[in-house]
């Protein structure tokens, strides 16, 4: 680089080229790029701030929006614990109330089937008496029955033709008398 810079002061010295007009170096260039971007910052500074300001309030707008999604993340996870640590006690709860609710249809099961077994009790009572009397108005009917055959019988071995003539005679004066 000083070999460079000594040359372009001994060129200059020796009539050449003056140092900002040096190949490669020439400052022309260096003033156009300059022109070019002072003209290029103004013509793009508002729509460049705008698109800035407006990316930035877009960005605010993201962490605002962030925030809240995150505070309401927070809420919810508060939320969530609490009732994980109140489940242990809800299911406690549950198990005792279905214990007891357990406990109140077993008794009730017992009630009803103590109850239908009174009942069953009662009915089977009322069909044995029932059929008690039916055997004993059977069993009366058939001892008459047998007792009549019997007396028949006995009747009927103990008659002789001359009784029987003799019932016959009475019958007929009876029948004969009232006729009267």
């Amino acid at each position: 680089m000083q070999a460079q810079l000594s040359i372009v002061w001994v060129l200059a010295e020796e009539g050449g080229a003056p140092w900002w007009n040096y190949p490669g170096v020439e400052a022309w260039k260096f003033f156009n790029l300059l022109v070019f971007v002072l003209i290029a910052i103004y013509i793009l500074r508002r729509p460049l701030s705008d698109a800035l300001k407006g990316r930035r309030e877009r960005i605010r707008e993201e962490l605002k929006r962030a925030e809240r999604e995150r505070d309401q993340a927070v809420a919810e996870l508060q939320q969530m614990e609490a009732k994980l640590s109140q489940l242990d006690q809800e299911v406690a709860a549950i198990r005792q109330h279905a214990e007891v609710e357990a406990a109140a249809e077993r008794e009730r099961l017992t009630q009803e089937t103590e109850a239908e077994l009174a009942k069953l009790k009662e009915v089977a009572r009322r069909e044995i008496e029932s059929a008690g009397k039916a055997a004993r108005q059977e069993l009366q009917e058939f001892a008459a029955r047998q007792s009549l055959k019997l007396a028949e019988e006995a009747i009927r071995q103990e008659i002789k033709p001359e009784d029987d003539a003799r019932l016959i005679s009475l019958s007929v004066n009876q029948l004969g008398g009232n006729g009267n």
